[in-house]
């Protein structure tokens, strides 16, 4: 049975990739972008299964406009995949207010008022699956990308929160965890910060050393399967990372949180202050 997909951030990247995939499954999609000209390939292909948005997810009058539009057009909405977001690359201390404030304002609160605007929709219904596209990185940390793995680390936390307040109502969450891929995420789409201390040269060249080895970034068409079992899966993970880099750091992360928990784990239970 074909889906309702509402997926922002579709002008490139895993958005675009996945909104094709859909299409080719026979899906209807509302994909949004800023520039809904990049999507007119699809639309000459997949005429009106796709309806293109054009979507600033700052702006929460022009989301909530956008979603009434996609339930009129199609009649509900059975998946939001949340996808909208960019990096901010540099220190945090080089980075600027304005700069800190943007990125939050998409990582984050973008990705909030289209999930606000959703959920009265589903609620209704008394169904829907909501898609966040977090990050790797918002389970563990990168230098050089504070304030993305900050936004990263509020999603889920969001994300987790409204998972646990709407599953009896049919809703469920998944948060996609990916590492890098070969996307424009860390080109075109990215944004760096413009002061430069010297005093972090050295973590900038191993950041920049990092990047450079081919291994470190996935193949985005190897996630276009990924993406479908879950949308396809009666009892989807709440989280899924994607990559074999997120999958051994965040494993060896959690390793490591669990043993320093339990050597420090007398002080711990002695601080809750018992007799």
């Amino acid at each position: 049975m074909s889906k309702t997909i509402f997926i922002t951030g579709a002008s490139r990247g895993f958005g675009k990739l996945w909104a094709e995939a859909f299409l080719k499954r026979g899906d209807k999609v509302a994909a949004t972008a800023r520039n809904i000209a990049a999507l007119d390939d699809l639309v000459s292909t997949y005429g009106d299964n796709i309806l293109p948005v054009q979507l600033d997810v700052n702006n929460r009058q022009e989301v909530i406009s956008a979603v009434s539009q996609v339930v009129s057009h199609f009649g509900g909405i059975d998946i939001l995949i949340n996808n909208a977001g960019y990096g901010l690359f540099g220190t945090v201390e080089e980075t600027t207010e304005q700069q800190a404030r943007d990125q939050m304002e998409t990582n984050f609160f973008g990705l909030l008022w289209v999930t606000q605007a959703v959920l009265p929709i589903m609620r209704q219904q008394k169904s829907g699956h909501i898609i966040q596209v977090s990050s790797f990185l918002g389970l563990t940390t990168l230098p050089m990308l504070g304030l993305y793995n900050a936004s990263k680390f509020a999603v889920e936390g969001l994300s987790e929160t409204i998972a646990s307040e709407v599953a009896h109502l049919g809703i469920k969450f998944t948060l996609i965890e990916p590492n890098g891929f070969a996307t424009e995420w860390a080109g075109a789409s990215a944004i760096q910060t413009t002061d430069s201390i010297e005093d972090y040269a050295p973590v900038r060249a191993a950041f920049a050393a990092s990047g450079e080895n081919p291994a470190t970034w996935g193949k985005p068409e190897a996630t276009v399967e990924a993406i479908l079992k879950v949308v396809n899966s009666e009892n989807p993970p709440q989280r899924l990372l994607l990559g074999k880099i997120a999958y051994h750091v965040v494993n060896q992360v959690y390793k490591n949180r669990l043993e320093e928990i339990e050597a420090w784990k007398e002080v711990s239970i002695a601080a809750h202050g018992d007799n």
